[in-house]
């Protein structure tokens, strides 16, 4: 076990407790005599933000000013225009007169600022458990366990507060046994070199990822048919104007977080749109564009199925079998495929298997979720003085953009003000969450 006792420690290390790090960072700069002593704790080798999706031309889908630092500061010197005028490309992004960047660029502006604090990153080292240290009947400290990559040995790390932000896991279907040849989109270019080559690529999935990597795998792929599999008539354009973006706004985490059960469960439905199995506009454009170019040449490549599902999928030496139904006439084709990509969506990791005994001391709410005080602290019993802040997760509690990009600058500027007071919140009503929330 490490001496050092710290201050806070972060389990996981992608945009959010990266957001996290810059703030403590810019905190520690401005106030030595009131300095931090952090450490996040991060199993991937290096930094990383679903490489697997960094498709070459797809864009962000928020503003580059929903950065990690803009709507914190916006004086920052960790903001994206300053990561431009170091890159010497900032005068031809303003001559882009864009507000979505590549992804890739804002990866690379992700990997730019976490260099800048990477002395308080440990990579390659995975938090196994989150032991509580009771003393006198008081849990003040928490002891985070963790194995660095390639070894069996562990390091307990003794901290003061916790901040759990280990991003979305893939969702797959019950039935769904990942191959070679049968994955999850999250994979897609890491794995789209292989399909040289292939005849059929099926994609299973409405939503923007699933789109994207039927674009892909059709610009990719010129001489393979792909697939694509959905129970909907069309893609779903996401709500993306400027009333129905307020649900991002950081009021709308205040209302959201003292609305009723019945109020947020209607927020959420109402601005689902948002966020939730759609597509940008632009992007389902290109596709039907591409659609009907190939059924104009008479060589169709792009094959939508509509109203459709996937039945079963079945693996042989040579192909994977998939079994399609057309839902309104129950008609049901099986296709030869090269492989099949699940595009199914992510959710947010489990908390409380995360935590393991210390997820004891975080109070739950009628459906079993932790309950979270507005800044983002859940609620421990009285006897618990030791801090735990969750990054993601928490949509049930703060809305729509517990796993988005959105409200992170504002969020962590919220984390380091209550790590700095160090008190307590004062306890808001336990409201039971709605079917949607």
């Amino acid at each position: 076990m490490t001496t050092e006792v710290y201050d806070l420690v972060g389990i996981g290390f992608g945009p959010s407790n990266l957001a996290l790090a810059v703030a403590v960072d810019e905190h520690n700069r401005r106030h030595p005599q009131r300095a931090l002593r952090t450490l996040f704790c991060e199993r991937q080798a290096r930094f990383g933000w679903h490489r697997g999706m960094l498709i070459p031309d797809a864009t962000m889908q928020v503003s580059f000013l929903k950065d990690l630092v803009t709507m914190r500061d916006p004086a920052s010197d960790f903001s994206f225009l300053c990561y431009l005028r170091e890159r010497d490309r900032l005068v031809d992004f303003i001559n882009h007169k864009t507000m979505f960047p590549l992804r890739t660029e804002f990866h690379d502006y992700f990997e730019w600022a976490a260099a800048r604090v990477a002395d308080q990153v440990r990579y390659g080292v995975e938090v196994i458990s989150v032991r509580p240290v009771e003393v006198d009947g008081e849990v003040a400290h928490l002891d985070v366990v963790a194995r660095p990559a390639g070894t069996d040995a562990v390091t307990t790390f003794r901290t003061r507060n916790l901040a759990v932000a280990t991003g979305l896991s893939p969702v797959l279907p019950a039935e769904a046994e990942i191959t070679d040849r049968v994955w999850h989109n999250i994979e897609l270019m890491h794995r789209v070199g292989d399909l040289k080559g292939a005849g059929r690529v099926l994609v299973v999935g409405a939503g923007q990822s699933g789109a994207e990597t039927v674009a892909e795998l059709h610009s990719a792929l010129p001489d393979a048919q792909v697939t694509a599999v959905f129970a909907k008539y069309g893609y779903t354009p996401a709500d993306d104007s400027p009333f129905a973006n307020r649900i991002f706004d950081p009021a709308a985490v205040d209302d959201f977080h003292g609305a009723s059960a019945e109020v947020k469960a209607m927020l959420m439905g109402y601005h689902r749109a948002t966020n939730y199995s759609v597509v940008d506009l632009d992007l389902i454009e290109e596709l039907y564009r591409r659609e009907y170019r190939e059924k104009v040449a008479g060589r169709r490549r792009l094959d939508i199925r509509p109203a459709s599902r996937l039945q079963f999928v079945r693996e042989t030496d040579e192909a994977v079998y998939a079994a399609v139904e057309h839902l309104p006439s129950g008609a049901v084709e099986t296709l030869r495929c090269d492989a099949v990509v699940y595009a199914t969506g992510y959710r947010p990791g489990d908390v409380f298997s995360l935590l393991g005994r210390a997820g004891a001391l975080v109070e739950r709410d009628a459906a079993g979720l932790p309950v979270v005080e507005r800044d983002h602290r859940a609620r421990t019993a009285d006897a618990v003085s030791a801090g735990i802040y969750l990054q993601g997760g928490t949509e049930h509690s703060h809305g729509l953009t517990s796993t988005l990009l959105s409200n992170t600058a504002v969020r962590v500027g919220e984390i380091l003000q209550s790590l700095l007071t160090g008190s307590r919140p004062q306890r808001t009503p336990v409201r039971a969450v709605g079917a949607h929330a």
